[in-house]
């Protein structure tokens, strides 16, 4: 089976997350996605998250109506901070039947030289790329590298970060979450501090 491993803290997960998701699952070469849950993204203030099984729960309510979509909580299990080659050796221990690829935005791709032994997981994985809004200079030998896909998805520009700060202002977002996550929200009174 063909994985596609969309890596997120999803802190929380949102329509723009469902939305990529979906249409990877639907128009690349993938069986499935995984929305795997980020721990600690080495890249952010770990300070900033909920808890790891908060944000989980929030994939599965999510996801469950979506059976081409599936929430991973592996990372949790894996040294701290994480990093995208080891869990992905992981993976491969644990599913030898399964080919997995990465699903990255456009503004990803343009780090990903920076990234934890980049060229070992180019060599050995495709990477699908969906387009960001973006005023950067693009990476164009990366664009043009064998095992990337760029994918013509829709651009969507919704941000946790975005939403995290609009419920703390008392702003209504519900348009913007499933609309069980937004009630798991409600109900917790996440981000309101």
């Amino acid at each position: 089976m063909k994985i596609g491993l969309y890596f997120g803290t999803f802190n929380p997960i949102h329509v723009g997350h469902l939305i990529i998701a979906n249409h990877m699952a639907e128009n690349a070469d993938l069986d499935q996605v995984w929305l795997v849950v980020t721990p600690h993204n080495p890249l952010k203030k770990k300070d900033t998250l909920l808890d790891d099984y908060h944000r989980l729960e929030m994939v599965h309510l999510a996801t469950e109506n979506f059976p081409k979509l599936k929430p991973s909580d592996i990372e949790f299990k894996l040294s701290q901070p994480n990093y995208t080659v080891n869990t992905l050796v992981h993976l491969e221990e644990k599913f030898p039947n399964h080919a997995f690829s990465l699903i990255m935005g456009e503004d990803n791709l343009k780090s990903f030289h920076k990234w934890k032994n980049h060229e070992v997981i180019l060599q050995n994985h495709e990477i699908y790329v969906y387009p960001r809004i973006s005023s950067e200079a693009e990476n164009l030998d990366l664009k043009n590298h064998s095992k990337i896909h760029l994918i013509d998805a829709p651009i969507v520009e919704i941000s946790s970060t975005f939403i995290r700060k609009s419920i703390k202002e008392g702003k209504n977002i519900q348009p913007l979450l499933p609309q069980k996550v937004w009630e798991y929200i409600d109900h917790n009174n996440f981000y309101k501090k």
